[in-house]
């Protein structure tokens, strides 16, 4: 059985420890195992860094950003490769893989730009003789606990910007489809970077938990459920680390009356079950504002929904593969389960979907519920399938104040052709991300991601030059250079004002 290791300098290898079975979503059956690291691993691997952060930080900006660049031409060589590695782990179909890979690039190339983005701030003359100028200086080790969904997009989010910045990045991913952070990890290293600048520890709660415990890293990122992001932004926090922490999420499309239906439907169909429905950014609720408006949305939705096809990842017509596990795909019937018992009306449901030849596969068909209610459990919670829920609203002030007071406030989109409606509802939604007519409103790379309410755990957001901020710490500089000697020996001790 393959055994999918740490990447740590001088780890010789995952022994006789615990280990978890990583499966193939397609056919149910167990692929591989990978390791499961300890304290001790996490040690060795805090060891490296020390001794490799120090000459990375002294190296100059624009030299780490030409390791960047040929991380980034290494990872595109390899373009094929890592997204049929993603795909037989995950489960999404090859299309999607890339895209989780390109969109994780985007940040590289951001990262790539890291000496204009370091510059500091500098005053001459801010008093008399005297200059002021700021650094922005790498914290020293960071490290990063990805998630399931996006194994190559989300680690690349995290540690292109704090490698680019001078610090070295510990890479905690999922246990479920652990191999392209080992393999990009890899590609780094080929790409020039030193030895202990980027290191994967493979894990589960056991890891976590020591990351968060030690003292010597010094920030955390951080993308997984609320409850769980709350957990490591209290524990981080509480053991003196700055914390960036991205939960969950129950994103809305709200569709006005002039909206373009068909548009919205073929938004929908990708926004809603694109990669089974298993996305932060994916949009599982939308909201016609008026009964004419759901109607004729609904009509055209449901053969639409029906004639979606799910396929093995590797089918290049399927719109979505399986669910990444027997666990998952379990839990998003249940909320299915849950949406029929609430009352709400299951138009079309992706229960008991089964594949010719994959029986055993972790494949689950595409849902729709309407008329469902802010009451429900099954609103208020994320499903994180490919379920899509119809929740009406009489107006647009009811719209509004939907995803405004719903506990997840990460993405929201409004489809309509009026300006003013958009303007209005973008300015008042509370909500951290906003589309108008674009159903999944994920931000470009040199701008930032990030939610609000309990889509996230932290003030500063992902990427962009927020993550620059996250990953650098700021030293200012107050400076005089006196004509000659050592001046008035009874001013030495007044602290200089601006004056």
């Amino acid at each position: 059985m393959r055994v999918i290791d740490h990447v740590i300098v001088g780890h010789s290898g995952g022994g006789a420890g615990r280990r978890s079975d990583v499966f193939d979503p397609n056919s149910g059956a167990v692929q591989a195992q990978v390791a499961l690291g300890t304290a001790a691993d996490l040690e060795r691997a805090v060891a490296a860094a020390q001794a490799a952060q120090p000459g990375w930080a002294a190296t100059n900006p624009q030299r780490r950003a030409r390791v960047m660049f040929r991380f980034k031409e290494l990872v595109e060589a390899n373009m094929d490769a890592l997204a049929h590695l993603l795909s037989s782990e995950h489960g999404k179909v090859i299309a999607d893989a890339k895209g989780d890979i390109q969109r994780g690039l985007e940040v590289i190339e951001f990262a790539c730009g890291i000496p204009h983005a370091l510059k500091g701030e500098y005053t001459q003359g801010a008093g008399p003789g005297i200059d002021v100028y700021s650094m922005r200086m790498p914290l020293g080790i960071g490290a990063g606990i990805t998630p399931f969904n996006f194994p190559a997009m989300i680690p690349m989010w995290m540690f292109g910007v704090a490698i680019a910045c001078g610090n070295a990045f510990l890479l905690k991913p999922s246990e479920r489809d652990p191999s392209v952070p080992v393999r990009l990890a890899e590609l780094m290293l080929e790409a020039g970077a030193p030895e202990g600048i980027l290191q994967v520890v493979q894990g589960d709660k056991e890891m976590v938990d020591a990351i968060l415990d030690h003292p010597a890293i010094s920030a955390v990122s951080f993308v997984g459920s609320s409850d769980i992001a709350h957990y490591v932004y209290r524990r981080g926090v509480e053991a003196g680390k700055r914390v960036q922490a991205m939960g969950g999420a129950k994103n809305h499309g709200i569709v006005m009356p002039d909206a373009d239906l068909d548009q919205v439907v073929a938004d929908l169909s990708g926004a809603a079950f694109g990669s089974a429905g298993e996305r932060c950014m994916a949009l599982p609720v939308v909201v016609p504002v008026g009964d004419k408006t759901a109607d004729a949305l609904r009509e055209k939705l449901i053969p639409t929904i029906e004639a979606l096809r799910v396929g093995v990842s590797t089918d290049a017509e399927a719109q979505y593969g399986p669910m990444v596990n027997a666990a998952h795909k379990a839990r998003v019937e249940g909320w299915i389960q849950t949406g029929v018992d609430e009352g709400a009306e299951l138009v079309v449901d992706g229960r008991g979907f089964q594949l010719q030849g994959h029986e055993q596969g972790f494949f689950i068909g595409p849902s729709l519920f309407d008329r469902v209610t802010p009451a429900m459990k099954s609103y208020q919670e994320e499903i994180f399938g490919p379920v899509l829920q119809i929740v009406r609203a009489p107006d647009f002030e009811t719209a509004l104040r939907l995803p405004s007071e719903h506990q997840y406030g990460n993405g929201v989109a409004i489809f309509t052709r009026n300006g003013h409606a958009a303007r209005e509802f973008a300015a008042r939604v509370n909500v951290g991300m906003v589309g108008i007519n674009v159903p999944i409103p994920v931000p470009v790379a040199y701008h930032s991601f990030g939610g609000w309410k309990r889509s996230a755990f932290g003030d500063v957001n992902q990427h962009g030059m927020e993550g620059v901020r996250f990953w650098t710490k700021v030293k200012t500089v107050t400076q005089r250079w006196p004509d000659g000697g050592v001046g008035d020996a009874a001013n030495a001790f007044v602290i200089p004002t601006m004056g």
